[in-house]
C-alpha cells in the first residue's frame, strides 16, 4: 500500500481504497479516456489531491452531494471516498451521461464497497431536480454555463464547490452578468494559477 502523498492527511484504510481506485483509473484510462493521458504520471496530484481539497472545503453536515459531469469519478468519487471513511452520512449522486464512463463509476462504486454512492447515467439537464446540499463539477464547463446546471439540483441554502482554472477572474465577470449569487474563494492547493469558488444564494439577475 502506499503511504499517503504530502497534500492529503488520511488514514492507511482511506489510502488504500485510494489506490484501488487510482489503479481502477489507470486500467480503464487507455479504453475511455476518464483522464488526459498526459496527466497519469502526476495522477495523485492532478487529479486525487485537487479533488480531495473540495471535501474539506464542504459543510461536514450535508446530507446530500452531487457531482455533474463526473467522468471518472473526480472530484465525487474520491470525495465519497474520503466521506465514507470519515463515517460521514452523506449521500453522493454521481451524474454521468457518457454510457461508457457512467459504467466505469458503477464497477469503482461496487468494487469499493461505497454504500453511499449512487450513479446517474442521464444528462444533467434531464436528471429531476436533486436538490442536493452541495454540487460540484469539475472542468464541465465555463461558470456562466455551469451555473444554469448548479441551479437545478442545489438546494435551498446549499453550497457550490466548483474548481476553475487560470481564467476563473475572467469567467466570474461574465458569469455575474446574468447570475446574482455570493462567493468566496479559495486558492487551488494543486495549481496556483487556479481557484476553488464556493457559491451560495445562486438566482437569475
Amino acid at each position: 500500500m502506499s503511504p499517503a502523498p504530502a497534500g492529503l492527511d488520511v488514514s492507511r484504510e482511506t489510502v488504500g481504497r485510494l489506490d484501488t481506485y487510482v489503479d481502477l483509473l489507470r486500467k480503464w484510462n487507455p479504453r475511455i479516456n476518464l483522464i488526459a493521458p498526459g496527466s497519469v504520471q502526476d495522477i495523485w496530484s492532478r487529479h486525487i489531491i485537487d479533488s480531495a481539497q473540495l471535501f474539506d472545503l464542504a459543510p461536514g453536515s450535508a446530507a446530500s452531494w452531487a457531482d455533474l459531469g463526473s467522468g471518472g469519478g473526480l472530484p465525487g468519487l474520491v470525495c465519497a471516498i474520503l466521506s465514507a471513511d470519515a463515517g460521514a452520512e452523506t449521500d453522493f449522486i454521481l451524474v454521468e451521461s457518457d454510457q461508457r464512463k457512467a459504467a466505469f463509476l458503477s464497477t469503482a462504486v461496487r468494487e469499493l464497497g461505497l454504500d453511499n454512492t449512487t450513479v446517474c447515467a442521464e444528462r444533467i439537464e434531464a436528471v429531476n431536480p436533486l436538490w442536493s446540499q452541495i454540487v460540484t463539477a469539475r472542468a464541465l464547463a465555463p461558470l456562466s454555463a455551469l451555473l444554469r446546471h448548479v441551479e437545478r439540483h442545489l438546494a435551498p441554502g446549499g453550497i457550490a464547490l466548483l474548481p476553475k482554472g487560470a481564467q476563473h477572474a475572467d469567467e466570474l465577470t461574465e458569469a455575474r452578468k446574468t447570475w446574482s449569487f455570493t462567493w468566496r474563494t479559495e486558492p487551488s492547493r494543486t495549481d496556483p494559477r487556479a481557484a476553488i469558488y464556493l457559491i451560495e444564494g445562486l438566482s437569475r439577475v
